[in-house]
């Protein structure tokens, strides 16, 4: 079974929703650290319109831009590597960030991002990125991108803790206001 580029993307979209956000819209469930049955997800999958086998599934987890899924060790189990809005425990240890951190928002959010700083909304954290390019592509993703540069170095230094998901997105609870700059375009 071969699938379009337009269609792999379709599906990578609906699994991220239903493995981050609504387990129960294909009638699936997470486990205590996110994931679930490979063979089962696909039966529910092509239970409910989506036609997808395990092929193509490896191939959108291979393929994933933002290297959103994973697999465990024999690839019988799959889960979002972050970003989720349900309860889950994604066994992350705390790591020491870089000195600058960046986070791609725009500016229809910026008035309270500045009186209340990065909070993480219905995620589990607030996600940061290491480089320019990827809070660009992120911050575009709803209009023209302003970044923020995160003071991540002096965060960690006063007592608050990062994670690094398995994709490289930098994960924290909350960015007070006074640990953010305005990125000046050169």
């Amino acid at each position: 079974m071969n699938i379009t580029d337009k269609e792999k993307i379709k599906l990578s979209k609906f699994l991220s929703l239903v493995l981050r956000h609504s387990p129960e819209t294909i009638n699936i469930q997470l486990d205590d650290n996110g994931w679930t049955d490979v063979s089962n997800l696909i039966k529910q999958l092509n239970a409910n319109g989506r036609k997808i086998t395990q092929s193509i599934l490896k191939e959108i987890v291979a393929t994933s831009d933002k290297k959103r899924f994973a697999f465990d060790a024999h690839c019988r189990k799959i889960r979002a590597n972050q970003g989720h809005s349900v309860a889950v425990n994604l066994e992350l240890e705390e790591r020491t960030p870089p000195e600058i951190l960046y986070h791609g928002t725009v500016e229809k959010y910026l008035g309270l991002i500045w009186q209340k700083g990065l909070q993480k909304q219905s995620r589990h954290h607030v996600h940061l990125s290491s480089n320019l390019e990827t809070a660009k592509a992120v911050g575009k993703r709803r209009g023209a991108p302003v970044i923020l540069e995160v003071l991540s170095g002096e965060m960690a230094a006063a007592g608050m803790t990062f994670f690094l998901s398995e994709n490289g997105v930098w994960l924290t609870d909350h960015v007070p206001v006074e640990f953010l700059w305005p990125r000046s375009e050169e």
